[in-house]
């Protein structure tokens, strides 16, 4: 008998089954894992979230009968669906308890290699992975540039009154319409700039995207106004282009505002100008200040003489 030989057969069987072992716990090379699912959910009515997962053998000796994808969520594993999307592709409907936002899980593939004689048995896996219910979401604005005042919609879901529109961080006028729906006017900031949008409030802060204020003029007659208290007179607005869905507000202010009474100057949608009612209150001299138009504000002059 040949003892070398019979030692190194010896060594060579145990060496065979760790080799074999060793594939088997390896075996998660053969198919590649890729979650579809986004980081982040919206939240929907039925509470009922899809969770994908692509599963694509990267060897010809994977079976596709034997893969079997679960996705476990906290101690509990579901079995997954294949999508008529595509072969690869496998989903699980989740029903997300009413007190929970946040969905942490990861998915387990079972799967087996070989031929019609010998099989061998695989799993593999993904990283624990967080999904968050997002109960307010941004689709788009509304448009994306426009000239001071314009009011501009942006659609979504989850919408509250609570919420302010902020251009670069600085709150602007906001509008609630509708838990879908919000709106804002184009602040008096420099135009010729495009500054980033958000949106702040009680269910945190959210990026809705660039706007771009842009140059626009507007003329007012008279140029200045001489006013006794109680007398009014007219001042009239024009701007260059009709006023967009939801009107034109024109920022006006004053360093005498215990002499000019006037209300809210709106362009209805549609019009290019618009008149309002400027009334003489305590005696005083000062200005109305239009932001956002020209070289960047306009100025009226205003003068209250007399008594009442």
């Amino acid at each position: 008998m040949d003892l070398k030989r019979l030692s190194l057969a010896r060594k060579l069987i145990p060496l065979s089954g760790a080799t074999a072992a060793l594939a088997a716990l390896c075996g998660c090379t053969a198919v590649a894992l890729t979650n579809m699912t986004p980081s982040s959910l919206p939240e929907n009515p039925s509470g009922i979230y899809t969770f994908t997962l692509r599963v694509a053998p990267k060897s010809a000796s994977v079976i596709p009968d034997s893969i079997t994808p679960r996705i476990v969520v906290g101690a509990q594993s579901h079995d997954m669906r294949r999508s008529d999307v595509s072969t690869e592709i496998y989903e699980y409907d989740y029903k997300l308890p009413s007190f929970q936002n946040d969905i942490a899980y990861y998915y387990l593939v079972s799967y087996n290699t070989g031929g019609t004689l010998v099989t061998n048995s695989h799993q593999a896996y993904t990283d624990l992975t967080h999904t968050a219910i997002v109960s307010r979401y941004v689709i788009s604005l509304e448009v994306n540039r426009g000239p001071v005042g314009a009011r501009i919609g942006i659609l979504g879901r989850g919408f509250s009154p609570q919420d302010t529109v902020g251009f670069d961080g600085t709150p602007v006028r906001t509008v609630y319409e509708s838990p879908t729906s919000l709106g804002f006017f184009v602040p008096p900031l420099a135009p010729g700039r495009t500054y980033k949008v958000t949106i702040a409030g009680a269910a945190g802060n959210s990026v809705v995207g660039s706007f771009r204020i842009d140059t626009s003029d507007v003329s007012v007659e008279p140029a200045s106004l001489a006013l006794a208290p109680g007398q009014k007179l007219t001042l009239t607005f024009t701007v260059p282009n009709p006023a967009p869905s939801g009107g034109l507000l024109l920022d006006i202010t004053t360093d005498i505002p215990e002499s000019v009474i006037m209300p809210e100057v709106v362009v209805p949608a549609g019009q290019t100008s618009v008149a309002v009612s400027v009334e003489g209150g305590k005696p005083g001299s000062g200005s109305l200040f239009l932001k956002g138009y020209g070289t960047g504000e306009v100025t009226i002059p205003v003068t209250v003489s007399g008594s009442k």
